[in-house]
């Protein structure tokens, strides 16, 4: 198998079940299983173990950068012999190109593109292209235009020792992959020449370089060499170079590209004056005119991505080229989160169009600009072959489609069906888990069968947090009373409210009661966010109020209580989704208790009932038949983000602690440019957190 998984562990609970019924669905050819694994159950070992038994190339999805980095982090150390790659958007900060109407305003593309990340994504690349071990964590950006993989690869500049090449010959091989020469400074993407010496720092390699010397027409040597020192590394055989940037095309292409582009132009121009719309033609010729002088001169311009379509030929409304066409047929997806990540992908097109739509009616861009577009929903399950949906909380999609007889997918409308009323469908069918299970007699190709494969049991033993209900009246006084008992035992409380003034309110109320207590919401900066987490686990505060916030993705195992304020008004913050989400933050401590303020059992709270009960009654019936004792989780508390306190009153405070200097004067605007600089530096180590604290202390300090 290409795969080798690295880890101290083997499964246990009811993993090794689910592992095997998924690879014996995967194997039988089954386009679509879902894991559905509770809060703490070890899904991504799951995954892993999936990956090495099948030995398919695979695509993690994940619906936002900071999972996605977890993901890579973790699967790395999982493979660390195989090519583990990171393709998310290389963006630190992104404002896309934009017209609004009614104020005549035009809005510039302007972004900050991250080194690292945009290494990361060409490195991606260059795997898929040449090894068959590869592991792709991976955001929504996947579905978005790139490249054309055959131009990808037929560009690639393949170089050996002894071969008969000159320098010139080799230094326009450099420049058609769109490297540039600088022999001052070298970095990522250059080259510099020294006589019969060319050095090559590829835009995928990170501290290194390659050197490959010339004797007259022949290649003497290639060496890797430190890309800071040039001091020599190894000595290789040979080297591939690939393309310096993403979106790469051969001159062919390029020039017939280009009067497929004037022909369109003019074509354009036409139909604006024609209809009396002078300005939109002179807009439309002067960007088409500029933008081809520089791919004639440059073989790139600036928004090169909107002529996708006739840099790779193809036909008007046809899908764009995306990192999927990277993969080989047979390739495996999981999609994390996929009760988040599903729907992300259906609605990323319809909003890239609607602002397209409006550059290319008022002239800013061509007709062709729609088709540089992310995937729709039909077009990226049709490039996708088989699929593992994991998720504590499957939405309705993975329910419905995760069955043997369905040869494709069947959309699913929000408002059709509920997560639950398709849960309830299927509950008597649902593929069982559990150890004592007989795997042999698991059949994926019975109809009966639906290939939702429950993990539920945690190698803790933790169960599920306890329901109670209670009534409205007095929801406030009762919170407060259950409060004051988990702080006397050490433990921490999670509230839960409909908006923003009742999470400030209550926090202020219970203020006043002598509890430490905070409250967060979408107005709390990123950074401090993560500070107040750090500071309730760390027990300087005893009890957070939140919104939708106290969700998914938070690890506070301190958490013994979840208090569910109005939990009978059904929406989006009380619906079978959010509800089980926010009781799971209860389920990593051994007195997790949810507690439900309700008048009314709504159909969202009985489905949570429900759930919980099932799955309670599971892990205590497998901790009885294997003697195991539930434990907290324990992990330590994560250190402070930054150096400076986040609650400083004014930008001074923080201006002095960042610095750590004892003056109060100081060159802000150097100070500024420092901290721009170590946020670039946090990004591209993919310290999201860090850079987003820096880069609020920046804004802080702006503002003067």
């Amino acid at each position: 198998m290409p795969f080798s998984l690295n880890s101290d562990y083997s499964p246990s609970g009811d993993q090794g079940p689910a592992i095997e019924k998924l690879v014996k669905s995967i194997e039988a050819g089954n386009r679509h299983q879902t894991l559905l694994g509770v809060t703490g159950s070890g899904k991504t070992f799951t995954a892993a173990n999936i990956i090495e038994r099948t030995g398919k190339p695979t695509l993690v999805m994940s619906h936002n950068k900071t999972l996605a980095a977890q993901l890579y982090s973790e699967l790395k150390n999982f493979f660390p012999n195989n090519a583990v790659e990171y393709f998310v958007s290389y963006f630190d900060y992104y404002q896309p190109e934009a017209y609004i109407p009614r104020s005549d305003t035009y809005i510039e593309k302007d972004s900050s593109i991250n080194d690292e990340i945009e290494r990361l994504r060409l490195s991606t690349m260059g795997s898929l292209i040449t090894r068959e071990d590869v592991i792709v964590v991976a955001s929504v950006s996947c579905i978005y235009g790139l490249g054309s993989p055959e131009d990808y690869q037929n560009m690639m500049l393949p170089v050996k020792t002894g071969d008969e090449m000159d320098r010139e010959e080799f230094l326009a091989g450099l420049v058609n992959l769109m490297f540039e020469r600088n022999d001052i400074a070298f970095s990522r993407g250059q080259f510099r020449v020294r006589g019969d010496v060319v050095e090559v720092h590829p835009a995928y390699l990170e501290e290194t370089a390659i050197r490959v010397e010339f004797f007259g027409d022949e290649i003497e040597r290639i060496s890797q060499i430190d890309a800071l020192t040039g001091s020599r590394m190894d000595t290789l055989d040979s080297h591939t170079f690939f393309p310096a940037k993403q979106f790469v095309t051969d001159k062919d292409k390029l020039n017939t590209a280009i009067r497929a582009i004037k022909k369109e132009a003019t074509e354009r121009v036409e139909w604006f004056e024609k209809h009396d719309k002078l300005i939109e033609a002179q807009r439309i010729r002067m960007r088409t005119d500029y933008d081809i002088e520089m791919m004639q001169e440059m073989g790139f311009c600036q928004g090169i991505e909107n002529y996708s379509r006739h840099l790779t030929g193809r036909e008007p409304g046809a899908r764009p080229y995306t990192l999927l066409d990277f993969f080989p047929d047979d390739y495996l997806l999981l999609m994390d989160e996929s009760h988040v990540s599903v729907p992300q992908v259906g609605g990323m097109y319809e909003g890239d169009k609607n602002r397209k739509t409006t550059l290319v009616e008022h002239g800013f861009r061509l007709p062709s600009a729609l088709d540089n577009r992310p995937l729709k929903f039909d077009e990226f399950m049709q490039m996708t072959n088989q699929r593992v949906y994991i998720s504590a909380t499957p939405g309705p999609f993975e329910f419905i489609n995760s069955r043997p007889d369905n040869k494709r997918f069947i959309p699913w409308k929000r408002g059709e069906l509920s997560a639950a009323q398709a849960l309830k469908q299927i509950r008597k069918t649902i593929t069982p888990s559990g150890a004592d299970q007989d795997v042999d007699d698991f059949d994926v190709r019975s109809a009966r069968t639906n290939l939702v494969v429950e993990q539920i049991i945690r190698p803790t033993g933790l169960l599920d947090p306890i329901l109670t209900l209670k009534p409205l009246k007095g929801q406030i006084d009762t919170t407060i009373d259950m409060c004051r008992d988990r702080v006397e035992k050490g433990e921490r409380v999670l509230v839960t409210t409909l908006t923003k003034k009742t999470a400030e309110d209550l926090s202020e109320y219970i203020q006043e009661t002598g509890l430490k207590v905070r409250y967060i919401h979408a107005d709390v900066g990123a950074v401090e966010r993560v500070e107040i987490l750090r500071s309730l686990r760390n027990a300087e505060i005893d009890v957070l109020v939140g919104i939708n916030l106290l969700r998914e993705g938070l690890d506070l195992p301190e958490v013994s209580l979840v208090c569910i304020l109005d939990a009978d008004k059904e929406g989006f913050l009380r619906n079978e989704t959010s509800l089980i989400q926010t009781a799971g933050r209860a389920a990593r401590h051994v007195s997790g208790e949810c507690v439900l303020f309700c008048d009314e059992v709504t159909d969202s709270i009985q489905a949570l009932i429900n759930i919980t009960e099932y799955r309670r009654a599971k892990q205590i019936e497998y901790n009885e038949q294997h003697g195991i004792t539930p434990q907290s989780v324990i992990r330590g508390v994560q250190k402070s983000l930054s150096q400076a306190t986040v609650y400083a009153e004014s930008a001074d405070e923080v201006n002095r602690a960042v610095l750590n200097e004892d003056e109060a004067s100081y060159n802000v605007t150097q100070v500024i440019a420092e901290l721009e600089e170590e946020m670039r530096e946090a990004a591209a180590k993919l310290e999201f957190e860090r850079a987003a604290h820096l880069r609020d202390q920046i804004k802080q300090l702006q503002k003067g």
